[in-house]
This record gives structure tokens, sequence and C-alpha cells, in this order.
């Protein structure tokens, strides 16, 4: 059976493990790396990571997009919504559809 966690600041991510998620909550870009690398090994289908975090470790993050698990989604943390999160579904459309149909332009 697949996993799903959440990974980011305590305050932003500790609302899924009432859902039953699992919950990672790490600050820091390095120790951040590490875990993403351990959930994939580990059989984790879907990976929530706050905006903030998912930013500072994009590159890492890269390595995954074209793979079919994990799922890596970025979610507004406490502290804001960067804006991550669109622009990767953005970019999903406009590789699918072959035009920006959700920009505002």
């Amino acid at each position: 059976m697949y996993k799903i966690a959440a990974m980011g600041d305590k305050d932003s991510i500790y609302g899924f493990a009432s859902i039953g998620l699992e919950i990672f909550p790490i600050d820091e870009p390095i120790k951040a790396i590490h875990k993403i690398r351990d959930m994939v090994e580990g059989g984790y289908a879907v990976i929530f990571i706050t905006e903030q975090l998912a930013t500072a470790i994009e590159s890492e993050l890269d390595r995954y997009r074209s793979l079919p698990q994990p799922a890596i989604i970025p979610i507004p943390g406490i502290h804001g919504n960067t804006g991550l999160g669109m622009r990767n579904v953005s970019k999903s459309v406009e590789q699918a559809v072959g035009s920006d149909i959700l920009s505002d332009a």
C-alpha cells in the first residue's frame, strides 16, 4: 500500500496528522533532501511539501517531476502563498495542452 506524507514547518503541516497522513516537521533544506530521498525509497506515492521548503530544494524536486511516483505537491504554509504551486500546475497544463491557458494575460 502506498503512503502519503506532509513535510514542512510544524505549524503548517500539523493538521495533516489529524487525517492520517504522516508528517515530517522539517525546516532545513539539507534534511528535507535526505528525507525526500528516504520517502521515495520507502514507497510514498504522494508528498505534500510547503511552498517555502519546496522553493529551497527545487533542484532536488526536479529529479522526480518526470516520474510517475511520487507526486510531490507544494502547498501554502502559514507564512503565505508563494505561488509555486500554481506555477507548477500552469507548467503542467501548458505541457499537456501546448499553450498557457491559465494565465491572466
